[in-house]
């Protein structure tokens, strides 16, 4: 009887530990204290209203070239083959590759003087997630966590954010929160939710057991009855809540009728904007797709063509189909990378990395659409106007979301940190 129920609590305690990995992205070992919380240095602000309840975060993963999608310079020799096209604002062009995109240059506002200090894939990264540098010692929350940590969840059957993209490591996860503020990971949007059904367990198996694991711990919670403890529980409890909602069912882009699938791309990409739009109307706080492969130190005019085509189709039919359905002023979404690349042309007809000057787009959420921001020299190398750096970007994202700038919330190591480091928000950004 003993070694049965000795079975019986190693495979309760790995199921429901692998469900809440799944489920959740989070693990049942480092568990954080609750950060604390405190007001820093008033950065004279006005309050953000009605602002955005939601943030899809489209991420190129390599360092997306700026001068062949959103800062194309015609006629400068560090163009080369791309060419410039109009778009349905007047005076704003951007790459011949974004055809469909330049017919929703009303509804973006592109950011064309971005400047950063990390030239690496990795450090770069992280500081476009983050606002910090990267650290050995502590891992810090990304934007889509702070707005789950400040707002909350708006769909307690589902998680509050959502990672989609095959990358083994995520950035701008959860950081030093506590386990309920990491992302779920889903790396094909095609195979819906994994690991999500009891598979040779019937309902009323499945609940007698968890009401015996209970009695078991029963006499440990109230003997131990501290945060790391509650937080434990609480992850198995979110677990088994997900686990049984009906609104799984938000995952399976089968429901979809084949046109509008169609519509976003046959490719992980577009199925993947299309899995944040289904997402987000189910209440999800915050989705990140992924989109890697912008690395392109070699024949940058036969691959930058073959990537915008992928984002051009994807994010236009997403943009439209926000707008559609009365989400898109409640949706921030944003379109960004870790650097950009050479303008000059490298002698294998590639570009190599470049944090001096980039682009990055924001739509939706209050943004005031058919705007450019700042402005590169003639040849895209230097910023001639308005720099960005990145954490005046996540401080603008965050400013849109609603999210207090200047509150400090301190790590279990008692250091302060705030959403977007000491960034301050472009406010002629928004409408």
């Amino acid at each position: 009887m003993k070694s049965t129920l000795r079975a019986d609590e190693f495979s309760r305690r790995r199921f429901m530990e692998t469900t809440a990995k799944s489920l959740l992205g989070v693990g049942a070992l480092g568990i954080t204290s609750r950060a604390g919380a405190a007001l820093g240095p008033n950065l004279g602000l006005p309050d953000r209203a009605g602002a955005a309840k939601h943030l899809i975060y489209l991420y190129m993963g390599g360092g997306m070239t700026h001068m062949d999608t959103f800062d194309p310079k015609p006629g400068h020799e560090n163009q080369g083959l791309t060419k410039a096209i109009n778009t349905n604002v007047d005076g704003i062009q951007i790459s011949e590759y974004l055809p469909s995109l330049a017919n929703h240059a009303d509804k973006l506002a592109i950011v064309r003087s971005l400047t950063s200090t990390a030239g690496a894939h990795s450090q770069g990264n992280y500081l476009m997630h983050t606002s910090y540098e990267e650290r050995a010692t502590i891992r810090h929350p990304g934007v889509g966590a702070w707005l789950q940590k400040f707002k909350g969840r708006l769909n307690p059957n589902l998680p509050g954010s959502v990672f989609v993209g095959g990358d083994s490591r995520i950035n701008g996860g959860g950081g030093f929160f506590e386990p309920q503020f990491e992302p779920l990971a889903i790396s094909d949007p095609n195979s819906g939710l994994r690991n999500s059904k009891r598979r040779g367990m019937d309902e009323e198996t499945f609940n007698s057991r968890l009401d015996l694991a209970k009695n078991f711990d029963a006499d440990f919670h109230s003997r131990y009855d501290l945060k790391q403890v509650r937080a434990y529980t609480s992850m198995y409890d979110d677990a088994v809540r997900i686990m049984t909602s009906r609104d799984l069912q938000v995952f399976d882009l089968n429901q979809e009728d084949q046109a509008t699938r169609d519509a976003y791309g046959d490719d992980a990409f577009g199925q993947g904007c299309l899995l944040a739009r289904r997402l987000i109307e189910h209440d999800v706080r915050s989705v990140e797709v992924s989109f890697g492969g912008w690395d392109m130190h070699n024949n940058v005019f036969i691959a930058a063509p073959d990537k915008c085509a992928i984002i051009d189709q994807a994010i236009s039919a997403l943009l439209s189909d926000l707008d559609r359905r009365g989400k898109l002023q409640d949706t921030m979404v944003v379109l960004t990378t870790e650097f950009g690349r050479t303008p000059r042309i490298n002698q294998n007809a590639g570009r190599d990395h470049y944090p001096k000057a980039f682009s990055s787009v924001i739509a939706g959420g209050g943004i005031k659409g058919g705007t450019v921001w700042g402005k590169t020299d003639a040849g895209a190398e230097n910023v001639e106007e308005n720099p960005v750096g990145i954490p005046d970007f996540n401080a603008t994202i965050a400013y849109g979301l609603g999210l207090p700038l200047d509150q400090v919330l301190y790590s279990p190591s008692k250091r302060p940190f705030t959403v977007a480091h000491k960034g301050r928000p472009v406010l002629d950004l928004f409408a």
